[in-house]
């Protein structure tokens, strides 16, 4: 008969990522001396060694970082406070102050398009500078909901890079509403000037004269063409404030 612990019940969960023949781990011996999380000494924190051009946003006690590539979730943000602190370390001013940050950076992320859900979370073992997880939930991917998202980001497909960038500096302009600086760059617009201007339908004097008037004052293809106004892929809206 085997003595390994039957299976919890999160295992049968729609939202557990897994399936298949699985086991619990036997359960290790507690050690008498817990290992130093990263940055206990503050002068080998990374955190407070990272310039601020390593983050999307910055302000005078807070800065927000993405991770170093795409990811599999439209967004993962970590929220840090800019002094060496924990977060039972907080004065008064800045716990109250890391309440409205969650909030706002929490309304920030569900702002783009295709969130429905803002998780956030905070464990703390790895690292003594506080830092606090945001991650956006998909709309529609109910498998996704709960317990197990921070598992199934290592798990989808990343979102193509230009997606991933384009988010972030929403985010950051978002922030910058309030307050701070935005850092996060929007991605360059792809855009390729046509081959040749005989691909461009000719005015005619007739339709200008006959032209709703809207359009009065617009230039004539050809000139939009040369002043690289036609042809564009995305909006105006594409060339975001700087973040």
């Amino acid at each position: 008969m085997s003595d390994a612990p039957s299976l919890p019940a999160f295992t049968y969960w729609p939202t557990f990522p897994f399936e298949g023949d699985i086991r619990v781990k036997r359960l290790l011996d507690p050690v008498e001396v817990e290992p130093p999380r990263h940055g206990e000494n503050p002068n080998e924190c990374r955190a407070c060694a990272a310039p601020d051009e390593a983050y999307i946003w910055v302000s005078e006690r807070w800065r927000v970082r993405s991770l170093d590539r795409p990811t599999g979730l439209p967004a993962v943000l970590i929220l840090e406070s800019r002094s060496h602190l924990d977060l039972g370390d907080l004065p008064n001013m800045l716990a109250a102050e890391l309440g409205v940050m969650t909030v706002r950076l929490e309304r920030a992320i569900r702002s783009l398009d295709g969130v429905a859900r803002v998780h956030v979370n905070r464990w703390g073992d790895g690292a003594a500078h506080l830092h606090l997880w945001f991650l956006a939930r998909p709309y529609g991917r109910l498998q996704l909901q709960g317990t197990f998202l921070a598992l199934w980001d290592d798990i989808l497909p990343v979102i193509p890079e230009q997606q991933w960038r384009e988010n972030l500096a929403m985010v950051a302009a978002w922030l910058a509403e309030f307050g701070g600086r935005p850092l996060a760059e929007p991605p360059r617009i792809d855009w390729k000037s046509p081959a040749s201007l005989k691909d461009s339908s000719p005015i005619l004097i007739e339709d200008a004269a006959t032209a709703p008037l809207g359009d009065a004052g617009a230039p004539d293809t050809a000139e939009a063409v040369a002043e690289g106004t036609v042809g564009s892929t995305g909006p105006a809206a594409d060339v975001a404030p700087s973040a």
